[in-house]
Order: structure tokens, then C-alpha cells, then sequence
């Protein structure tokens, strides 16, 4: 893939994407921006990458923007990276409200272009191969499926610690208040989303459960629960905490048996498949579970870093081939606002909200060309 990228933003994530720019031949970076004069000098100086002086000399580039703010300022830069004629890959959320999500999309539209949203772990390997194995019934009609984002208790993790490759450290208020909901459910939204459309009704609930975090609230939710009803899809349970043990698994129960992934950050994490049976009057799922594989080459894969083994560029580089060909990204369009409305449903969900009707829509995704 060749194309060119701008980075808003070079806080802890956008070194991410640049280790991911790595294993990604023909994408150049032409330019960078960032409020924090000091922290724009550290990124570029590490990774030497061009600085931009202002965002409006950065949206003089014609490049697709990757809106690394943090999510509160989405909208606002968003919004103005559309107003200059430049289509954005924003991670997510796309907003903080459902309001401001819907106006961002309604301007990309009027003017022609992609406005996209993480995460892009969607078109990794083991997201597609869950796809393919689905649409092969390899554990026959889905009945179910269990889906687990519990990051440990992070409140009392060495935090203060966590540095990225240039210095920049991990930005533990902003994420105490934006939520690990937000933060984290569209890992396994995405993919849901992607293989079964829509969800018609979220039931859901979150709640605070450490208030004494450090740093200036107020915070959002700690912990959420969610059921979600798709239109064309199995009763789906999506859990997000910051304070249960590390918990990243999913599994889907089939008539046959159960298809299962314990990785959502990990590209290549091992699908497995635990055929059912029954044995002396027992019903069990095999011990020992086949793997499952994608008969030919997939994507550049980048080692492990921290918690995550994921190729974060695999997103822009759609959006990039996308305009190339003149045809709407996987991640962009009716798909992102989707995305957003069901994450935002689970985070706002507190106690008493009950049952919630999605009023977006979107068909489920084509498969990448080596998931068919």
C-alpha cells in the first residue's frame, strides 16, 4: 500500500503506529502536530518525522489525518480537519456524543470524504479468521457468544512506569475519565459488528467501582455489562473492567461446539475450535481443541510490545486503499456511527437505563480479500 498519513497528536498512542509504520513499505509520514511543543519535538526527533508548526499547516498536506487527540478534542479536530478537505482516520470514540458523532458524519458525506474510526483490529488475522470460520460453519449456527475486555486492577498498577518509545507517558487521567468502556469495547464491537450488522437493543449497565483513582475526575465507569440483540446475530455478553483480572477471550458457542480466541490484542492470536461430544454420559468440549487457520498470507504483523501485539496501521492503510479505488472504507460510513452509538449505549448505561433501541444501522463488513 503507498499513500501519505499526518499524525494529530503524538501523545502515547501515535507510537504505536509509527512502530507499526514500520512493517508498512510505502506509507510516508508528511507532517506532525501536537498543542505540547516539547512532546511534538521528542516524537519527531525519535522517529524523524517532519513537525508541522500549527494544525493549519498540517491539513496543508494532502494526506489522510490520523486524529491521535485525546478524545475529548475529537470532535473539534475532526471537525476542522473536514473543513480543510481532509478525510480523517480518528481513534476511537469518534465522539463523546452520540450528537457530535452524527454531525461529523454528516459533514464527511457533504464533502466527499472518509471519516473512519478505530480500532482497526477488525481486518487483523485472527478477527477475519473468526469471520471466515463463521461463515463456514465450522461450529454450526452460533447460539451465543461470551466476550471478555478486563484489563486487571489498574488502578493499582505501576502506571506512573508506562513510557512509549519517545517518552511519552501513558495518559492515566485522561483514560480514568474517558473510560475503559469507551477506551476498550470496540475491540470486540468491531468484530461482532463486522461479522452480524447490527445490534437492534443494548441492555446494559456500568458503574464506578474504585472512586479514590488518582488524578481529577470526575471519572467514567470502571466496569460495564452489556447484552446485545442483533438483528441478524447471536444474544452476545460484553464485558469491559479495569479492575477484574485480565480477561481478554472470546468465545462463540455453536450446535457443535465453541470457537474461541484469547487475545483480542494480539493480530495473530490462536483460533480454536472445541468440537462438542459426549463422553460416558458426559457432554464436554474436546480437551484438546483444533486450530483453526486462513488457508494463504494475510498482514504484516509487528511484534509484541506491552500488553498488545497489533498492527495499528492496518486501518489507515484500508482507508488509503480505499480512496485509491474510489469505493467507501470498511471502517467509515454508517459502520463507524454504528460503532460508536452501541460503545456510547454501554458506557452512558449506569443503573437504571434498562433496555436501549439503536437507532443506527449498518450491513456486516466485507471480509479482507484473504478472509473470503
Amino acid at each position: 500500500m503507498t499513500g501519505r498519513v499526518c499524525l494529530l497528536g503524538c501523545g502515547f498512542v501515535a507510537d504505536l503506529y509509527m512502530r507499526s509504520l514500520k512493517v508498512m513499505p510505502g506509507i510516508v509520514v508528511a507532517g506532525v502536530f501536537d498543542t505540547d511543543a516539547a512532546r511534538l519535538a521528542a516524537f519527531c526527533t525519535h522517529w524523524n518525522v517532519p513537525a508541522k508548526p500549527s494544525l493549519e499547516a498540517l491539513l496543508e498536506e494532502d494526506a489522510l489525518v490520523l486524529n491521535l487527540t485525546n478524545p475529548h478534542a475529537h470532535y473539534d479536530t475532526t471537525r476542522a480537519c473536514l473543513m480543510a478537505g481532509r478525510s480523517v482516520y480518528s481513534e476511537k470514540p469518534l465522539a463523546m456524543t452520540m450528537e457530535h458523532a452524527r454531525a461529523l458524519n454528516a459533514l464527511a458525506r457533504e464533502k466527499g470524504l472518509e471519516l473512519t474510526s478505530a480500532p482497526c483490529s477488525v481486518l487483523g488475522e485472527a478477527a477475519q479468521t473468526l469471520g471466515h470460520a463463521l461463515r463456514h460453519g465450522i461450529a454450526g449456527q452460533p447460539r451465543t457468544i461470551y466476550a471478555e475486555l478486563d484489563d486487571g486492577f489498574i488502578p493499582q498498577a505501576a502506571y506512573r512506569k508506562w513510557l512509549s518509545d519517545s517518552g511519552a507517558p501513558w495518559p492515566f487521567e485522561d483514560e480514568f475519565r474517558v473510560g475503559c468502556t469507551l477506551e476498550h469495547a470496540g475491540y470486540y464491537l468491531s468484530w461482532l459488528i463486522s461479522w452480524f450488522g447490527s445490534v437492534r437493543t443494548v441492555v446494559a449497565a456500568s458503574a464506578g467501582t474504585v472512586p479514590d483513582k488518582e488524578g481529577r475526575g470526575p471519572f467514567a465507569a470502571d466496569l460495564s455489562v452489556a447484552t446485545l440483540f442483533f438483528d441478524k446475530g447471536p444474544v452476545t455478553r460484553l464485558t469491559c473492567s479495569i479492575v477484574a483480572p485480565h480477561d481478554h477471550s472470546i468465545r462463540i458457542v455453536g450446535d457443535t461446539g465453541v470457537l474461541s480466541c484469547d487475545a483480542a490484542w494480539d493480530n495473530a492470536a490462536r483460533v480454536r475450535f472445541a468440537r462438542r461430544m459426549v463422553l460416558r454420559r458426559r457432554l464436554i468440549e474436546h480437551p484438546l481443541p483444533r486450530r483453526i487457520r486462513l488457508p494463504g498470507p494475510t498482514h504484516p504483523k509487528v511484534g509484541r510490545w506491552g500488553a498488545a501485539a497489533m498492527n495499528f496501521m492496518l486501518g489507515p492503510a484500508e482507508v488509503l486503499e480505499a480512496i485509491r479505488d474510489g469505493r467507501p472504507s470498511r471502517l467509515g460510513g454508517d459502520y463507524a456511527l454504528h460503532l460508536t452509538e452501541v460503545s456510547l449505549a454501554i458506557q452512558n448505561a449506569g443503573e437504571s437505563t434498562g433496555a436501549q433501541a439503536m437507532t443506527t444501522t449498518c450491513p456486516p463488513m466485507e471480509p479482507m480479500p484473504w478472509a473470503r
